[in-house]
């Protein structure tokens, strides 16, 4: 899976409840991550150098996280779901090794993708993780209780 970034500016994320899946582990590192990608879109450039790596160092506990419940519980579509948080990984080392004159653009590029790509990956992956999770720990799937929707 490769992160791919469209033509339009994705708006800056900041944490609600959208990104609630109902299993609070999964949720606080979301929140976390969520949080990061946010105050990277809207940084200056002089400090996307280090957000990259606060995030990287996020991203490494995040993913090895998930990886190591996915295996422990036998969660069938692990290889997917790990394979992608490599790919996410890999993008992220790889713009840290570039020459500083590069970063901020490509910083800012990978930010896009990121920001763009997580909604996706947290309604897909993540949600069937967190089911899981909360079947094989509490006995059933979780809850989640969302302020502010419309009923139709």
């Amino acid at each position: 899976m490769s992160i791919e970034q469209d033509d339009t500016t994705t708006p800056p994320l900041h944490w609600n409840d959208q990104y609630l899946l109902g299993y609070n582990p999964i949720d606080d590192i979301h929140e976390e991550f969520v949080g990061l990608v946010g105050r990277m879109q809207t940084a200056p450039d002089a400090e996307l150098p280090d957000l990259l790596d606060q995030f990287a160092a996020h991203c490494e506990d995040h993913f090895e996280t998930e990886n190591r419940w996915m295996r422990e519980t036998d969660f069938p579509p692990r290889d997917c779901h790990i394979d992608e948080h490599a790919a996410v990984l890999a993008s992220v080392r790889e713009v840290q090794a570039l020459p500083p004159e590069e970063k901020p653009e490509v910083i800012r590029n990978l930010v896009e993708a990121l920001a763009d790509w997580f909604p996706k990956h947290a309604d897909q992956l993540d949600s069937a993780l967190a089911h899981w999770m909360a079947k094989k720990r509490l006995g059933g799937k979780p809850v989640v209780l969302r302020r502010g929707l419309t009923l139709r």
